[in-house]
């Protein structure tokens, strides 16, 4: 019975915009410097892929559309630190794959690799390594995700 109160309560709040202004329940249309650095950045790593995504949020979540811009992108993606894209964007194949249930995310991910520099025997050999750390069917899942990605790439040219 706590459960289900708290379920409806939650779903009262989600529904009802407690606690939000008309402004803050729709995307702020004003773009900060955070934004078009985010937005700078996702064209750069992501290219097309990365637009489809923003896009496919607009109408049904906008504000997840700017806060995907602002904080992976425009705050993360954008530190100047000693990894370089290459290297950031193994890591997240790395971790998307081994999380096994990231599909879409993986291979706008992969495409960013190849996009950046990272070539498919580096993917093939990532998919490999996930194989000992996240299972078979990660690796499995990783690499058939890695084959749609190149040839939808090959068919693009």
């Amino acid at each position: 019975m706590k459960y289900l109160s708290i379920v409806i309560f939650t779903l009262f709040i989600a529904v009802s915009g407690y606690g939000q202004t008309k402004n803050q329940a729709k995307m702020d249309s004003t773009k900060s410097e955070r934004f078009e650095r985010g937005w700078k950045k996702l064209k750069e790593i992501d290219g097309e892929a990365g637009e489809k995504v923003i896009e496919s949020l607009k109408d049904v979540s906008p504000d997840l559309a700017k806060y995907t811009i602002e904080y992976p992108f425009g705050d993360v993606y954008s530190r100047e630190t000693t990894l370089d894209n290459q290297t950031k964007e193994i890591a997240v194949v790395a971790a998307l794959a081994a999380m096994g249930n990231a599909e879409p995310q993986l291979k706008v991910h992969i495409n960013a690799a190849l996009n950046v520099g990272v070539t498919e025997e580096e993917l093939s050999e990532i998919m490999i390594l996930m194989s000992v750390y996240a299972g078979f069917p990660s690796a499995l899942n990783g690499t058939l995700a890695l084959k749609e990605v190149i040839e939808e790439r090959k068919a693009d040219k």
